[in-house]
């Protein structure tokens, strides 16, 4: 049984992970298309997608990384994590543009590095 929760616990750190390249890909596609378009990626750039984002993100990390730090003890995945995504949340305060996909692709970077320290602080 113990097996089998520290098996669900490293697939949420590997959907982390996913989710937080998903979102750094969505962010460098979005400036790339709405620069080579000029107009019409609104539904690239809404609110509602990054929110979204941020909630998955946010449950993930708290569930896996939560999870991992009471195991192994250790604070650097967690705090790391949540560095991330107070980034992640700051990026949402800020207009669309260069200045959010900065924030954003900071907080998922750090969130990702906080899934890859549970990992390995697991083993």
């Amino acid at each position: 049984m113990r097996q089998g929760l520290l098996s669900i616990r490293a697939r949420l750190d590997r959907a982390g992970i996913l989710l937080s390249g998903l979102c750094a890909l969505h962010c460098i596609a979005s400036i790339l298309f709405l620069s080579a378009l000029g107009a019409g990626g609104h539904l690239l750039l809404s609110p509602e997608i990054h929110r979204i984002g941020l909630l998955l993100a946010t449950l993930i990390a708290a569930v896996a990384i939560g999870w991992g730090a009471l195991r192994h003890r250790r604070a650097a995945p967690f705090v790391v994590a949540m560095t991330g995504l107070s980034f992640m949340g700051g990026a949402l305060a800020v207009q669309h543009g260069v200045e959010e996909a900065v924030l954003t692709i900071i907080g998922v970077a750090l969130v990702t590095l906080g899934h890859i320290l549970n990992l390995r602080h697991a083993h």
